[in-house]
């Protein structure tokens, strides 16, 4: 096939191009060339060599682009341009699989998933007749990526103007839009706040009206960022709609509301927790995005040190007593939760929890979702669970002293319970209980550890370097170390920042974590009403190691940074 590289017209082949690379043999090509006259499915002749596992993706890749002399663009490196996009249209981005990249001096630089493809080549240069196309290879992944990007973009401007259009041509409630008259414009712009916050890897989207504009967010690793803001205007239609999929009622804007929904998303239903909360300017909306096919994480993929596992699944085999994960919002104690509960669950066992609400439906499990406009609370709910026989107990929260005496009763009298606490570390747990009025003597014949955790990010391993810290602040950090490591030694990393984490330096979460036990000495102390600066530092003695210590771990590891550390835990 001819095409253009490099100043000339040439003849090439993929196939040879390939065999001289030493990716593939003659006989490789020859039964994919007799492969692809069966092909029911049209695929190229490198599109059977990689589909076949005879070389990957990025090889094929990059041997064509260096046998072209033409750039190679890998995933995550490059974002389209907008302008040149709505100049090409979606049909030729999506028909001949290419990107416009930018516009440099000399010409449009554009990727090509098929950069042999000559008619591809003519199709785009006709749309962009007043420069010369430079050519770059890519992924099919990477430019499916972008034209899926940019056709939200276009979607958003699109679904914006109708709804403006019918906000003038109707209602005098503007609020009524968000019911019947605009539905389908309006579900529109939800779905594309859904995808776009799904595809971003986010786990909450807020949704917030201003002085003059509305402000969508996504939380993404922890950290929110603006996705996109519109006028004031279209937030009445908005807020109304999402009302109703959480079945609110759309009238009441003085109080706090709650709900949920399902949704289905690119083809994948997803369970959202809808609350609502006055402020200055309308609602703030946030929606939890919990994804049904999510598979439950193990507990040895949370990012627990060997130790600390240890410690934690000795605490989930004793027969009875309570064992407290603790944390603030979003540390990722309910995971942990569901993590334990899948470990320990069996057909054997009774297991029953009371959660608020069930993020995640396990088999095997008796889920009870608390309704306390309906009068079923925690603490009403656990009554009930005792008489229902369970081995296992897990309570969502224990937020008032009434639940949490309940389940320090059920964890006398035989039962293994499961609770989460609000607290800073695994010491705090037992001032914080002893706080809500539990005598001191029951506590110490209950609980059997107390495990404290937080989410720190990771360090995105496509641009991860080596980094250096000054001296006064390695001093600080010093003497949190663990004892098996020289400190001289330590090798410390963080993210540059790249195109792949967007420029964050960062890409996903990981766990680190404390875990209490319970022996008998330090039970005498919880009786004998001791300061939690003597448990700590009783618990010391007996190997505990402190939050901050198991951070240092995962930054030797090269897992995290100590700026992320610091940030969550205390030294």
């Amino acid at each position: 096939m001819d095409y253009a590289a490099g100043g000339g017209l040439r003849r090439l082949r993929l196939g040879d191009v390939l065999i001289s690379a030493g990716l593939v043999t003659q006989d490789d090509v020859t039964r994919m060339l007799d492969l692809q006259k069966k092909d029911d499915k049209n695929r190229k002749l490198g599109q059977l060599i990689i589909d076949e596992g005879l070389a990957s993706e990025e090889s094929v890749l990059k041997t064509l682009a260096e046998q072209m002399r033409v750039q190679y663009l890998e995933a995550g490196t490059f974002e389209g341009d907008m302008k040149l996009a709505s100049r090409l249209g979606l049909n030729i981005l999506r028909r001949f699989s290419a990107v416009p990249v930018r516009e440099e001096d000399d010409g449009y630089l554009v990727a090509f998933v098929d950069p042999l493809d000559f008619a591809a080549q003519e199709a785009v240069q006709r749309a962009l007749p007043d420069k010369p196309l430079i050519l770059a290879i890519t992924a099919q992944s990477e430019v499916q990526r972008i034209v899926a990007r940019i056709e939200t973009q276009e979607g958003l401007k699109a679904t914006l103007v109708e709804i403006r259009r019918e906000m003038a041509a109707g209602s005098a409630d503007v609020a009524t839009l968000g019911t019947a008259e605009s539905e389908s414009a309006i579900m529109r712009l939800i779905n594309i706040i859904f995808a776009t916050a799904i595809s971003r890897r986010g786990s909450d989207i807020h949704i917030e009206p201003g002085e003059s504009a509305c402000s969508v967010r996504v939380r993404v690793d922890g950290f929110l960022a603006e996705c996109f803001s519109f006028e004031n205007e279209l937030y009445a239609p908005l807020s109304s709609r999402i009302k109703l999929l959480g079945d609110l009622d759309i009238g009441e804007r003085r109080k706090p509301q709650d709900g949920r929904f399902s949704a289905v998303v690119n083809s994948k239903e997803y369970d959202f927790r809808l609350s609502t909360l006055p402020i200055a300017h309308g609602e703030s909306i946030v929606m939890r995005i919990l994804d049904k096919s999510k598979t439950l994480v193990r507990l040895d993929e949370m990012g627990f040190t060997p130790t600390n596992l240890e410690r934690f699944r000795r605490a989930m085999r004793a027969p009875n007593g309570i064992v407290f994960v603790t944390g603030p919002t979003g540390s990722g104690k309910t995971t942990s939760l569901y993590a334990a509960l899948n470990e320990v669950k069996s057909v054997t066992h009774k297991i029953i929890t009371v959660e608020d609400p069930v993020e995640y439906r396990m088999g095997m499990l008796q889920q009870v979702q608390v309704n306390e406009k309906a009068g079923l609370t925690f603490a009403g709910a656990l009554r009930s669970i005792l008489r229902q026989d369970p081995d296992i107990i897990m309570v969502g929260e224990s937020r008032d002293k009434e639940t949490i005496s309940i389940a320090i009763q059920a964890a006398l009298t035989g039962h293994l319970v499961f609770t989460t606490l609000h607290t800073n570390d695994a010491p705090s747990a037992i001032t914080r209980v002893m706080d809500m009025g539990v005598e001191p003597f029951l506590l110490a014949s209950s609980v059997i550890a107390v495990q404290a955790q937080r989410l720190v990010r990771r360090i995105c391993p496509h641009c991860k370097k080596e980094v250096k810290y000054p001296k006064e602040l390695l001093d600080r950090i010093k003497h949190m170390t663990p004892k098996e490591l020289n400190f001289a030694d330590l090798v410390f990393h963080k993210g540059e920042g790249c195109k792949k984490c967007g420029n964050l330096g960062y890409l996903g979460r990981t766990m680190i974590s404390e875990v209490l036990e319970i022996n008998e000495r330090i039970a005498g102390m919880i009786v004998a009403n001791a300061p939690r600066s003597q448990i700590t530092e009783a618990a010391r003695e007996d190997g505990f190691e402190e939050m901050f210590t198991d951070g240092i771990r995962k930054i030797v590891m090269g897992e995290t940074t100590l700026e992320e550390v610091m940030r969550v835990a205390k030294m």
